[in-house]
């Protein structure tokens, strides 16, 4: 028997999400259609809210409720420490750690040629247009440790370091493979604190 056009319609809609395929998103799908209204009123809501409030940030790229966000306004931090990262999922996990006072850059995904993720899809020439004003001495370099990070780092080491800035990469405590996002404080600390400078 085959799942009603509707149904499917949503299983479809859903398998776009990261992370969700065909058996998750038809537990969903049917989980939705089966939840109280209100459940889902305040689930569309949110999502709307979400959607209508959110802004990026026009100096570091995070997502946040104001432009510039609340980390970039905050002059307690050390502007001459710059961690760029992925994703805004990956500063959220790195500004949790406590022994970090920098600021951060968020790069918008990592190099992945297959993929037809270039320099150009990336935030790289904002990237360097803000370490060249801002007077970064430091860039700490916080791209996942799977293949796609440690190229994209390597990439950044080589377009960075010849404008006489110090660029150190997250030391090893991070597993190879994982992503930053579901790491604990403590490895991220860790990692943090064992950064090495790149080549």
């Amino acid at each position: 028997m085959k799942r009603p056009a509707p149904i499917e319609r949503m299983i479809e809609s859903l398998r776009r999400f990261p992370g969700i395929g065909p058996k998750m998103a038809e537990r969903l799908s049917y989980h939705i259609v089966r939840a109280p209204a209100f459940e889902i009123n305040e689930l569309v809501e949110a999502v709307q809210k979400a959607r209508e409030t959110m802004k990026v940030c026009g100096r570091c790229y995070n997502l946040g409720e104001d432009d510039p966000c609340v980390l970039c306004r905050d002059d307690q931090r050390d502007a001459s420490l710059l961690c760029v990262v992925e994703t805004p999922q990956d500063l959220v996990a790195l500004s949790q750690v406590k022994n970090f006072n920098g600021l951060y850059f968020v790069l918008g995904g990592a190099l992945s040629p297959l993929d037809g993720v270039g320099p150009n899809e990336l935030r790289v020439r904002e990237l360097i247009n803000r370490v060249k004003n801002d007077k970064i001495l430091e860039l700490i370099v916080a791209t996942d440790p799977d293949a796609k990070g440690e190229t994209t780092a390597l990439y950044l080491a080589e377009q960075i370091k010849p404008l006489g800035i110090k660029v150190t990469r997250l030391g090893y405590g991070l597993p190879v493979g994982g992503d930053l996002e579901y790491a604990d404080e403590i490895t991220l600390s860790r990692a943090l604190e064992g950064r090495r400078e790149m080549c």
